[in-house]
């Protein structure tokens, strides 16, 4: 009889994933959810980039390109990061993957043997200590405070490390928190980076969201001998609101780029190659369209920061990029609107699923109890609808 693998018992759905299809399951019964459980643009793929996928399709790219990704797309990627940051990149240094997610696996795969341990500042991504476990290291979660703004600190970072610690694990800005570092507080960290000698796998998805005209900062290009240890990830899903394309990548010294685009020619071979064409064409065409979106979304956090701060009982602080709101709901502890208890952020948000047809995600899910993520890459009505039946409902106890 076929058993699960000790492996496959031991990694968690994700909680992001798991609380929208619930929230279709209600749905799909005639129920009309508010639904703010996943980070995705609600905007449409920019129409350049779907032009380039149908010429794509219409020369016959559609047979199997380089396992590591096609030429044109690795330049491209390469210049980028020359041209936005300074950083001298080679084609050879960078991998195309099936989505950031996968870039993160490759990276992990690519440099932690078992037991080496990665420090993950909390809140965290959700995948991310799955993904550490799944290639044999040790998750080692390092608290953060809201009154910090959800930023690790050199001295934290420093004390967590021991002599098993491989890699930092650095998000910004990050996903659930919307939390951004300054250069300087960066600097602090690559400091500790290199006088201790560990590597850093800096995830920078959400690197062009960014606002109040705050500047994003590529960690790799803070000192000339942090890009021999660091890997650098980022993609076109968020950017571009691409994210069913499944398009990321990762920057890595050569050998170890070598390394990780052999694991994935074991696994998956090449991202699909309609996917790299339109991806091309997000990275090396016009840009505008990133600007008007990063606009609507800081005037979104404007609105969802406003009105839930409006509630009795929640405090949520300003992200400064991405688009999420991370809001605390300690203050809600012992209520019980509709006569179900509130005793912790899993229990509130089962709660206003039910009852108050709202989708959120616990923050126990991103390492961080008392508090709640909501996506407002929706549009305002949603966000003005959702908030005032959560703050209705919660009026009942």
């Amino acid at each position: 009889m076929l058993q699960v693998s000790r492996l496959a018992s031991s990694i968690k759905p994700s909680a992001t994933l798991a609380a929208a299809a619930r929230a279709k399951q209600l749905q799909a019964s005639g129920v009309r959810i508010r639904d703010f459980s996943l980070g995705e643009p609600d905007f449409p793929t920019p129409e350049h980039v779907c032009e380039a996928a149908r010429r794509a399709m219409a020369a016959g790219k559609t047979r199997y390109t380089q396992a590591s990704g096609t030429p044109e797309l690795r330049g491209a990627v390469a210049k980028l990061y020359g041209e936005s940051y300074g950083l001298s990149v080679t084609p050879e240094q960078v991998l195309i993957s099936n989505g950031a997610k996968h870039s993160l696996h490759n990276a992990l795969a690519g440099a932690i043997s078992p037991g080496d341990e990665v420090i993950i500042p909390t809140p965290y991504w959700v995948s991310y200590s799955d993904l550490v476990a799944m290639t044999g290291g040790v998750p080692v979660l390092v608290p953060t405070s809201m009154q910090s703004g959800f930023r690790l600190t050199p001295e934290a970072l420093k004390a967590a490390i021991t002599p098993r610690t491989r890699m930092l694990l650095l998000n910004a800005p990050s996903n659930p928190t919307g939390a951004v570092y300054t250069k300087a507080q960066l600097e602090a960290i690559a400091r500790v980076v290199l006088d201790t000698g560990i590597s850093v796998l800096s995830d920078e998805i959400y690197e062009r969201l960014m606002f109040d005209g705050r500047e994003p900062v590529c960690f790799a290009t803070l000192h000339p001998d942090l890009p021999g240890r660091t890997i650098t990830v980022s993609g076109v899903s968020k950017t571009y609101a691409m994210t069913g394309w499944r398009i990321g990548w990762s920057v890595a010294p050569v050998a170890l780029a070598k390394a990780m685009g052999n694991i994935q020619s074991q696994q998956t071979s090449n991202p699909c190659s309609i996917s790299q064409a339109a991806a091309l064409a997000a990275i090396t065409g016009e840009q505008g369209c990133v600007e008007s979106m990063r606009a609507v979304f800081q005037q979104r956090r404007d609105l969802v920061c406003r009105l839930l701060n409006a509630v009795p009982g929640i405090r949520c602080p300003v992200p400064d990029g991405a688009f999420y709101a991370f809001f605390n709901i300690e203050g809600l502890y012992g209520k019980a609107p509709g006569g179900r208890k509130i005793s912790d952020s899993a229990s509130f948000c089962d709660a206003a699923l039910e009852d108050a047809h709202v989708c959120l995600v616990p923050g126990s899910a991103f390492g961080a109890e008392g508090f709640a993520r909501l996506s407002f890459a929706t549009s305002n009505e949603e966000i003005e609808s959702g908030v005032s039946q959560l703050a209705a409902w919660l009026s009942k106890g």
